[in-house]
């Protein structure tokens, strides 16, 4: 039934009521009227006229009950108000409010975290061209045997030479052997391995490709870049990693993606539930190689990777190697190739380097001068623990400096959103832990500072990795305390380069406050207690009893009820061992 008709339909029934309840007013008083009306509303309250159902059908009437219910206590209203005389209003047709399963489908919403990927990134060709130091001048990535569809994606995105290490793994890996890659940071080892396993991965072969990461940003970033690269291939790539509903994943999984990104712990999660199934996948790499093995992901990845077939194609690839790394990494691979491009320093000579020597109670000041005094673009800064980071960004605050945080406390929603703001260019400020230190690709970060300096020098390559990516520019700073000239020293020695000094006279330092508290280094605090006496014992030396002469009776009495008192120990003791049931 349309609109119209129930309109109709309703008046014409509104009208009998009226009339009838006309004819039973003449003989009562006006308040017995009132109450009448008022009782008569109540009971046609909800009931459906007679018009609708005789015309509706079942299904209509099911779907308009909401409608005519209100249309209902809307002519009920206008019958009351014709008993008293007024003229009834015209009836407002309500408007039915879009529901949530009407909205257009979002494949790429998540209803967990509350957020969506960051919008395809472009890259502009930098002011002073391609730098012949990350690129392969000599080289377009027609030269490397990929296919139209992926060139024509290459070509949409931006860019005209492949890298150095593009230009050598991507031939080597259409090949099949497996590779154990090592670059500079900022040189895109992501597109390296992700152009030929788009190359070579066939579609509709579902779990082809495992890509795992060490952190749930850099997962949710490699799949961007596989749907960037691979937009017209018509393959899919899905990330799976923790914080996030596993409801949501499963759903994506069992929709057969040819891709899988994701950290160790939600992979091996995924499998123990049955919605991941390795045993097809023919191409496995592993990014930040030497994070991976080095935060305790050695067994996961050994699971993972024995659930794989042995004769995979295997890809590691990072920006430092250690020899227990490799020969570690050389026990999942079959005769690998290694692949070294960064000869020289490890850092990219883009990247300007600095340190200003500050004492630690003055770090904050000193982080405040540099911001509002150098006025970078777009900075990212560093701390050594989750608590200094909340720190530094309400001292930030105060001093009306616009900071956000990331770290590993915050929900995965909540660490979305600020990298998705950060990418977009909305926040100018970023202090993060060592968690946004690997393979997070933000492009035009001018400036990275490193609050603390890492204890392990190797994190300081990936930190100032950040800036400088693409042949572009870019700033790292350090703030060094005078009893960390050791540290410092193994970071050069590291990047095989001398880190210049910065003065600025016009900082004012200050004493050391009288409540200030040194940091430790590293580890559990250690705490120095005075004026208690010290004792060194050997817990495996028989210590004597007590001579009988130096007690009182009152305390023989008291410590040998029966007068007996013992004058040696007894010849056998246990000692803390005893004997347990079963062993």
């Amino acid at each position: 039934m349309s609109d119209d008709q129930t309109t109709g339909a309703l008046e014409e029934t509104t009208s009998g009521q009226n009339a009838d309840q006309t004819t039973n007013n003449e003989t009562t008083s006006e308040s017995g009227e009132s109450t009448g009306g008022k009782k008569r509303r109540r009971r046609r309250r909800g009931k459906k006229p007679a018009a609708d159902a005789a015309d509706a059908p079942e299904s209509a009437a099911s779907a308009e009950s909401d409608d005519a219910a209100s249309d209902s206590e809307d002519a009920g209203s206008a019958g009351s108000a014709d008993d008293a005389g007024d003229v009834a209003p015209k009836k407002k047709r309500r408007r039915k409010r879009k529901g949530a399963s009407e909205r257009a489908p979002d494949a790429d919403y998540d209803p967990e975290t509350e957020s969506v990927p960051a919008p395809r990134r472009m890259t502009t060709k930098p002011k002073a061209g391609w730098s012949g130091e990350s690129f392969q001048l000599d080289k377009t990535f027609a030269d490397l045997g990929l296919k139209d569809e992926i060139l024509a994606a290459i070509k949409g995105l931006g860019f005209e030479h492949p890298t150095k290490i593009q230009s050598e793994l991507v031939p080597l890996a259409l090949t099949g052997v497996d590779i154990l890659g090592q670059a500079k940071t900022g040189t895109g080892k992501t597109a390296a391995f992700a152009l030929p396993l788009l190359n070579m991965i066939r579609k509709g072969d579902r779990s082809s490709a495992l890509i795992l990461a060490p952190t749930r940003e850099l997962a949710v970033q490699i799949k961007q870049d596989f749907d960037d690269l691979g937009s017209k291939t018509g393959l899919k790539a899905v990330a799976i990693y923790g914080g996030q509903s596993i409801r949501v994943q499963a759903d994506r999984l069992a929709k057969g993606p040819e891709i899988i990104v994701g950290t160790p712990g939600r992979i091996q999660d995924m499998v123990q539930r049955g919605y991941l199934d390795l045993h097809d996948v023919k191409f496995a790499v592993l990014d930040e190689v030497d994070r991976m093995f080095d935060i305790g992901f050695r067994e996961d990845i050994r699971r993972i990777l024995k659930m794989c077939p042995e004769d995979r194609q295997t890809i590691f690839v990072s920006a430092t190697f250690t020899d227990e790394i490799e020969n570690l990494a050389r026990r999942y691979m079959n005769n690998p190739t290694k692949l070294v491009v960064s000869s020289g320093s490890l850092t990219v000579e883009l990247v300007t380097q600095g340190y200003v020597t500050v004492e630690p109670w003055d770090k904050k000041r000193m982080l405040a001068h540099l911001l509002t005094h150098e006025e970078p673009a777009l900075t990212l800064v560093f701390c050594r623990m989750k608590r200094t980071v909340d720190d530094v960004v309400r001292y930030l605050s105060r001093k009306n400096i616009e900071a956000h945080a990331i770290h590993g406390d915050m929900t995965q929603g909540k660490r979305n959103s600020v990298m998705n703001q950060f990418r977009t260019g909305q926040l100018a400020v970023l202090v993060a832990s060592d968690l946004a230190s690997r393979g997070i690709d933000v492009e035009g970060i001018t400036h990275v500072v490193n609050f603390d300096l890492p204890d392990d020098p190797d994190l300081y390559v990936h930190r100032i990795g950040r800036t400088a990516r693409a042949g572009r520019e870019g700033h790292a700073w350090s703030l060094v305390t005078p009893k960390q000239g050791p540290l410092l020293t193994d970071i050069e020695m590291l990047v095989n380069t001398e880190i210049p000094r910065m003065d600025y006279p016009d900082f004012d330092a200050r004493e050391r406050p009288e409540d200030w508290k040194d940091e430790p280094t590293g580890g559990r605090p250690i705490y120095e207690v005075k004026g208690a006496k010290v004792e060194h014992k050997n817990r495996f030396e028989t210590e004597a009893p007590p001579a009988a002469e130096s007690m009182t009776d009152a305390q023989k009495a008291a410590k040998f009820p029966g007068g007996i008192v013992p004058s040696k120990l007894p010849p056998k003791l246990l000692r803390g061992k005893a004997k347990t049931r079963g062993r």
